[in-house]
């Protein structure tokens, strides 16, 4: 074999590995909303107060989540993103009547 076919031989198995193994991590995590503790969420907020991991302020904003194992969020009391983020189309529905 020469140089070459060696080298499209290892990158295509390096390839097709990433492409395997990256689906079964995604699969073993969920996002759970509502959860996370001031300064821990793992991402960016449906409130668009923040953008990126461990900037949220308050504790157990519905607008926050964390990763957690799957099938564990609704044992934690939390919420899947379609709950979130009706929840929160709902406050904002019930701070337009008030105002």
């Amino acid at each position: 074999m020469n140089q070459h076919a060696m080298i499209a031989a290892a990158a295509a198995s390096l390839l097709s590995t990433l492409l395997v193994a990256t689906p079964v991590a995604a699969q073993s995590k969920e996002k759970c909303y509502g959860i996370a503790q001031a300064g821990q969420n793992d991402c960016a907020s449906f409130s668009g107060l923040h953008s990126c991991a461990g900037q949220t302020k308050a504790s157990n904003d519905i607008a926050d989540w964390k990763y957690v194992a799957k099938g564990t969020c609704a044992g934690m009391k939390g919420l899947t993103a379609a709950q979130a983020k009706a929840k929160i189309e709902m406050m904002k529905k019930d701070a337009n009547k008030k105002s």
